[in-house]
């Protein structure tokens, strides 16, 4: 199942941490390190293992090859 979704903030960035709660990839901040852990993350085109990478308007990221979120304001 592939699944895209824009993701709006209101702020200068969100962190990938952040970004997996509020897409409710996870269901919690306890979760964040355990699931970068186990899966291939790239935001934009890089792969990333950071919870604090911060994230702004126009990064895309994308979660093993089947969950695609783009950061828009």
């Amino acid at each position: 199942m592939t699944k895209f979704k824009k993701i709006k903030i209101s702020s200068e960035f969100i962190t990938l941490g952040q970004l997996l709660k509020f897409a409710d990839v996870i269901s919690n901040g306890g979760e964040v390190k355990g699931y970068i852990a186990e899966h291939k993350i790239f935001v934009n085109g890089e792969l990333c293992s950071k919870r604090g990478k911060k994230l702004r308007e126009g990064d895309q990221i994308v979660i093993e090859n089947s969950l695609f979120f783009e950061i828009s304001k």
